[in-house]
């Protein structure tokens, strides 16, 4: 299946970060920073496969190099908090040939950045690993037709009705801000999105491939599935090595609920789809034998037992007499099972698959709910070690005064400074404070437990009904489809099917009675 990762993130200087610094990263490049004075250089990066600068029409040739492009861009940028440049990464999918990346990640930047005016700096990756992904650096800024950057907001002044500027009360004209370009509107997050998914699919298809990627989330594709959680390199690492974490554990347990819940939600869907058709199938069989009464579910299972015993005719006798027993203590599990539920016609069985997706539909939200509790509390525990972790180094961030020492430790504990900050974020989404009770988390975390436990046990237990109403609709098929079964060995009877002998027998009526009826009027 193709991998649908796409992250899309802003390189801050108010977070130490450097656009020089992953140019350098992304390219495998040394590149000298302006704006510190210090060379970037990662010569650890060996997975590179290629890496290039794609320029609009209006843009100076010179930023077709590195170095040149992304110091003119800090330099422009003379904020403490500037937003440097906008970076993109996203998966390649392993189904396409690895020579077609090159043309899927240009053809993306051309139709979605480069045409806009954005410059794309972009690096292939692939360590063979199964991940190959791309790196892509974008400009912020817009340029005017002479390759000039452009201020990315403008003062504008508000107007009354009568087209005349506002004066406040302070003797200032009241205005706002107004960006020159929109390219910053969340809306094109998701015009991105989709923009790399069809490209994704358009070359999936044209290698032949059934696989499809959707960049939406499970909730948006109307999925009913509880997504795992983010591992990270050390837990991801410990996994590796069969060293068993706290993450890991979560992450077994969502797809073990996940597959307990797909396998229910999939029988149940079958049924009901099943049911609707037998519904016709019966009505028709019905008007067929123009019998006023409905045929039990026991007559039909009867039927599906004579039909089968009817297609062993030239069996022998051991084989006939093996496989006849084999299905009557099947017809006899099933003849058993309607009864004790009081099963006697489709209404009933109808109501009793409807019965049963009532009573799974509740317990499957309530343990999704709770997955996504238990998954909270691992982000909020994981958040709260990270906090306390890395808090002196960003307490040593804060005391310092001066500029350049300020950035040059921003940039020395760049990495450090990121976790951290990401560990308040997810500390005041999900718990509303940076101050964690542990105790009270792990407490509900084993409450959860307890209930998504009871609750797959509770699902569990459907299981032997929903074994049952799938065998009865397999037997009742067999008499009501349109072919015969196919008997052991390759052999097929060449016998019509029930419904088309019902077919031609309700032809061969209608005819008879046109006869009569002209006959009658000729009298």
């Amino acid at each position: 299946m193709p991998c649908p990762h796409f992250k899309i993130t802003i390189v801050k200087r108010s977070q130490g970060q450097s656009a020089v610094a992953g140019a350098a990263y992304q390219s495998g490049e040394r590149l000298f920073s302006e704006y510190d004075q210090k060379t970037k250089f990662y010569n650890k990066k060996k997975e590179l496969v290629h890496a290039e600068i794609m320029l609009p029409s209006h843009a100076p040739p010179g930023y077709a190099d590195r170095a040149t492009l992304w110091n003119a861009v800090e330099a422009v940028e003379n904020q403490w908090n500037s937003q440097l440049a906008r970076r993109i990464v996203l998966a390649f999918p392993v189904e396409v040939p690895k020579k077609q990346y090159l043309s899927m990640i240009k053809e993306f930047c051309q139709e979605q950045f480069v045409s806009k005016g954005m410059i794309a700096d972009f690096a292939i990756h692939d360590k063979g690993d199964g991940n190959p992904h791309a790196h892509i650096l974008l400009t912020i800024r817009a340029m005017d037709e002479h390759g000039k950057w452009l201020p990315k907001a403008r003062k504008v002044y508000d107007l009354d009705e009568n087209g005349e500027r506002i004066r406040l009360p302070s003797g200032n004209w009241k205005c706002h801000k107004e960006n020159t370009v929109d390219w910053n509107d969340q809306k094109y997050a998701e015009v991105w999105r989709h923009g790399w998914e069809t490209i994704t699919n358009r070359y999936l298809e044209a290698a032949g491939r059934p696989e499809r990627v959707d960049l939406r989330s499970f909730e948006r594709q109307g999925i009913q599935q509880i997504p795992t959680v983010h591992l990270g390199p050390a837990a991801h690492q410990m996994e590796k090595r069969g060293v068993e974490t706290f993450l890991g554990n979560l992450n077994r347990d969502i797809r073990a609920t996940n597959s307990l819940m797909q396998s229910i939600r999939s029988a149940i869907r079958g049924l009901q789809r099943w049911i609707a058709d037998l519904n016709e199938k019966k009505q028709l069989l019905l008007d067929a034998l123009e019998k006023a009464k409905e045929p039990t579910l026991s007559d039909l299972l009867v039927d599906y037992f004579n039909l089968r015993t009817e297609q062993r005719g030239d069996w022998s006798g051991k084989a006939k007499l093996k496989c006849t027993v084999r299905d009557f203590e099947e017809v006899k599990r099933a003849v058993d099972y309607l009864k004790a539920h009081s099963l006697n016609t489709v209404e009933d069985l109808n109501q009793a698959i409807d019965s049963l997706n009532h009573t799974a539909a509740p317990l499957r939200r309530q343990l999704k709910q709770n997955e996504n509790c238990m998954r909270a509390i691992a982000q909020i525990k994981d958040a709260a070690a990270a906090h306390a972790k890395l808090k002196p180094i960003h307490d040593t961030f804060i005391k310092k005064n001066f500029k350049l020492t300020k950035d040059a430790y921003a940039a020395q504990h760049k990495e450090e400074l990121d976790t951290f900050n990401k560990a308040v974020r997810t500390l005041m989404k999900l718990n509303g404070s940076t101050a964690v009770d542990f105790s009270a988390l792990d407490a509900e975390f084993s409450a959860l437990q307890s209930s998504s436990a009871e609750l797959r046990t509770q699902l569990e237990t459907l299981q032997p009904d929903v074994s049952a109403l799938k065998n009865i609709r397999k037997y009742i098929d067999m008499v009501l489809n349109k072919q015969q079964l196919s008997v052991p060995g390759g052999k097929t009877p060449e016998k019509e099917s029930v419904l088309k002998k019902l077919e031609e027998a309700k032809a061969a009526q209608s005819v008879i009675k046109t006869e009569a009826k002209n006959h009658t009027q000729e009298l």
